[in-house]
């Protein structure tokens, strides 16, 4: 069947203006009306049915709205157009940051990794369970991204791609629909207890048998949603783990609710033993109290990197081709698109200065209190203020390629990396969970024969006093609580074993030039002639610098009176031109053909005019406010400070005696930085590389933690470990200090689970523990381990 210019090839309908939907079918490229046909056609190829086209007398039906709704939904997610909004392109490959329905533990996290890296084509998976998402990066031309919510969602998890106002919705959904099952659990309960009262008090001793079956059945109609509705969570959770051959938490609950509730059955249809609805209503709304309170704090740790999305206003003021001003979507902006911020604003996007000039609040992005003022060429990011003047910015990057954005990408994918400890903690929880089974097994089997009555609801007992839920939090929810505490400090954690790096460190080596100083020169003194004016002299500076690149340039910025011509640059030696009719020059005191009158710590400038001497300017690099308190705060924690540089001036010198640094290597280039890095690691393997330049690039990389300066270049920031957002050196102290509050932290939620479930143990196993009994101390087991982690967050 041969096909039509302008109609679908599968269904032959006409395709709608503006679709471009093609499946490569019989060696070329056919067009399709819709993502229904699309997704047909597709299913067909890869089925290898692709001779049904060949073969055909008719066309097919048309795919649209037999194809269910979620699947067009996961194909749009392929548009190249509809993945601006939120999908990042890297060199080789997309990143996305996914928002995962269903994630009850770590257990649905490792599942999920587990099923996804063996697809060709995935280069990275991250889930966090805490916070439900996950960071995928895959290379596009091996496998499409609906092809990968498919996968995922044939493990019984619901995934699309991360926004803000969705996922709200996704929380308050999933807050609804525990708070819904809570509810009729908590009143079926009450209603069973009731009977349960009615029916093992002394009171009713002499019941009379219709009464006693009455009351039964009537538990049992009450008990059934609970069973069949409020429990769902759990039997969801323990099918999506026996799917994957492995067991996590729910088995055992789900085991224990059925099997309690079938023998409660079974004795209310035949009459004869007894009864446990109330054990069963009881248990589920424990677990479900438990389930919903963790799911707040889950809200409460996610808040932060959710909030940081929304600073980012959904419409921009473009001017268009014609001049004029044009309201559009921010998700429309395209690279070198002209932007207009005015006063008050927030900017919708990355961009650099092409008009105007203006002081912005970066304080959501770095913790800088004061705004920072922003000209021509300077780089503006979405989410600051603008708190003066009205600029206009050439669009550089939008929606999930802003640096905003980036910031938490690298927060998911530090989250989700999990250290050792919590490695080991996920693989104790799974063997915990099959010898638990073994116990119940072992301990049903000896009550079987010993008071077969009492056996299955001790073999009860045991299953769900010993369920590791605590066991499989402890880790997880102390990290969580610690990155996020840090990201408010102003400290980006980008790998996930920064925080037990940190925890360890006992030597710090820095860069100097804007790391432990602020990096711009400025004029500390100016020594003139008798007859000539200092504001003159800075003009006339000003004058023949205008037009240099050279850091030294930045110090005279402000002084721009007069106009220079003739400009000659000397490498290395310094500057010559005219301006006002006189003869300029201006460098070294050598160039200058003047003795040198140095100043320590200090660069000497000398300007002559018309042949004689004017006057000696003197610039220095300020150091930071708190670097001495950093250095005197790492001192008191025994931790040594070196400096490693390539500057080889008098800075260095007068820097490392202002900071009492004493082990200071300068000149160095990047290779020799990297020999000094390595060779001090033999000796200090606990050492933190703290730097801020391209130069500094591989040797943050080797270092075994590192910490770039936000401030600093895309390659430091990149490379490092994590990143200082602002400049404040002494939150590396704050985060030296949380660390260390962290792992002891994580040592006590490990404690008190494998404490709690080896005291609990032989008590079910004896029978002294009921099954309430139990389900109350789980309950609270997990709720101390969560209270005891979000403590974290207060430091």
């Amino acid at each position: 069947m041969a096909s039509n210019q302008g109609l679908c090839f599968h269904c032959n309908e006409v395709i709608p203006k503006g679709v471009n939907l093609h499946v490569s079918i019989l060696g070329s490229s056919q067009a399709m009306c819709c993502q229904g046909c699309a997704a047909v056609a597709q299913t067909i190829i890869e089925s290898g049915l692709e001779d049904y086209y060949q073969h055909r007398t008719a066309a097919a039906p048309s795919a649209q709205g037999l194809v269910p709704d979620a699947l067009v939904k996961m194909l749009e997610y392929d548009d190249e157009s509809v993945q601006l909004e939120f999908v990042a392109q890297n060199e080789n490959s997309k990143e996305v940051l996914l928002s995962i329905e269903g994630i009850a533990c770590a257990a649905c996290a490792w599942l999920i990794e587990k099923q996804l890296l063996h697809i060709p084509g995935v280069q990275k998976i991250h889930v966090n369970s805490t916070t439900q998402r996950a960071t995928l990066v895959w290379d596009d031309q091996h496998v499409k991204l609906s092809q990968l919510l498919q996968s995922v969602q044939k493990l019984g998890y619901n995934a699309t791609p991360f926004q803000t106002d969705k996922q709200e919705e996704i929380d308050r959904k999933l807050y609804r629909s525990h708070l819904l099952k809570l509810g009729v659990a908590g009143l079926a309960t009450m209603q069973v207890m009731m009977f349960a009262i009615a029916l093992y008090g002394d009171l009713f001793d002499d019941m009379e048998l219709i009464y006693r079956d009455y009351f039964r059945w009537v538990s049992l109609i009450m008990a059934t949603p609970v069973l069949l509705f409020s429990a769902q969570p759990f039997y969801f959770g323990a099918y999506r783990s026996l799917k994957a051959k492995t067991l996590n938490m729910d088995v055992p609950v789900s085991i224990a609710l059925l099997g309690a509730y079938s023998a409660s059955l079974y004795a209310t249809v035949n009459g004869t033993g007894e009864v446990y609805f109330e054990s069963v209503s009881m248990f589920t709304f424990l677990l479900l109290l438990g389930r919903l309170l963790e799911l707040r704090a889950r809200r409460k740790a996610s808040e932060t990197s959710s909030n940081m999305l929304k600073l980012v206003p959904k419409l921009a003021m473009r001017i268009d081709e014609s001049g004029q001003q044009q309201k559009v979507a921010a998700s429309q902006l395209k690279h070198s698109d002209i932007i207009v911020i005015l006063p008050g604003e927030v900017v919708p996007a990355d961009g650099q200065v092409v008009f105007g000039e203006s002081e912005f609040d970066e304080s959501s992005l770095t913790g800088e209190s004061l705004p920072i003022t922003k000209k021509h060429g300077d780089k503006v990011f979405a989410g600051t203020i603008n708190h003066e003047q009205t600029v206009h910015l050439e669009v550089e990057a939008v929606s999930q390629n802003t640096f905003i954005a980036n910031i938490m990408r690298l927060q998911e994918q530090a989250q989700s990396e999990k250290p050792k400890i919590a490695t080991i903690a996920d693989s104790v929880a799974r063997y915990f969970v099959f010898g638990l089974l073994v116990i119940a097994a072992l301990t049903y089997t000896y009550w079987h024969f010993h008071s077969p009555e009492d056996a299955f609801w001790i073999t009860l007992a045991v299953l769900v006093a010993t369920c590791p839920c605590a066991l499989s939090l402890a880790t997880p929810a102390a990290l969580t609580a610690a990155t996020h505490k840090l990201s408010k400090t102003g400290l980006l954690v980008k790998r996930g074993h920064v925080l037990e790096s940190l925890a360890k460190v006992t030597s710090v080596v820095s860069d100097k030039t804007g790391t432990l100083t602020e990096g711009k020169l400025q004029i500390k003194h100016v020594n003139t002639r008798d007859d000539v004016d200092e504001t003159t002299t800075l003009n006339l500076i000003g004058a023949l610098e205008a037009q240099s690149s050279h850091p030294i340039a930045n110090a005279f910025s402000e002084y721009q009176s007069y106009t220079a011509k003739n400009i000659e640059h000397h490498t290395g030696l310094g500057l010559s031109g005219e301006v006002k009719g006189l003869q300029l020059k201006l460098g070294k005191a050598s160039f200058c053909g003047q003795p040198a009158e140095p100043k320590a710590g200090m660069l000497e400038l000398v300007l002559m005019v018309d042949d004689k001497l004017a006057a000696r300017v003197y610039l220095s690099d300020t150091i930071k406010k708190d670097a001495v308190r950093f250095s005197q705060g790492l001192k008191t924690r025994d931790i040594s400070l070196s400096m490693l540089t390539g500057d080889d001036s008098a800075q260095v010198e007068y820097v490392a005696k202002q900071l009492h640094i004493t082990d200071i290597s300068s000149g160095a280039l990047p290779q020799q930085k990297l020999e000094v890095v390595r060779t001090k690691t033999q000796k200090s393997p606990h050492l933190l590389m703290l730097g801020d330049g391209v130069n500094d690039g591989p040797v943050l990389a080797a270092a075994p933690l590192s910490v770039a300066m936000g401030l600093g270049t895309d390659i430091a920031k990149s490379s490092a470990d994590a990143v200082l957002l602002g400049s404040k050196l002494t939150t590396l102290l704050t985060a030296m200090d949380l660390a260390k509050k962290t792992k002891k932290i994580i040592a006590q939620n490990l404690a008190w689970a494998l404490g709690y479930n080896a005291l609990i143990l032989p008590l079910a196993v004896a029978g002294i523990v009921t099954p309430y009994m139990a389900a109350i101390g789980m309950s609270l087991s997990s709720l101390a381990v969560l209270t005891n982690s979000l403590r974290l967050n207060k430091q």
